[in-house]
């Protein structure tokens, strides 16, 4: 019997220096898998980091816009 997976997280993490300053953001998101045979997990992987990544990109962009003004 295989095992079936029903969710997934990510967490994605970044630092930058600003001046003389390192400042950290994160973001995680879990994710219920349906359980339906037409679900490919790798894909679903896929899409998650696409979301976390690009989340914490998002607040990286802001915190150096914040401190630009």
């Amino acid at each position: 019997m295989e095992a079936v997976i029903s969710k997934i997280q990510a967490t994605s993490r970044a630092s930058v220096k600003i001046n003389d300053a390192y400042y950290t953001v994160e973001y995680s998101e879990e994710r219920l898998i349906p359980a339906v045979e037409d679900i490919v997990i790798a894909d679903e992987r896929r899409q998650l980091w696409d979301t976390v990544n690009n989340e914490v990109d998002e607040q990286v962009a802001d915190l150096i816009n914040t401190f630009k003004k």
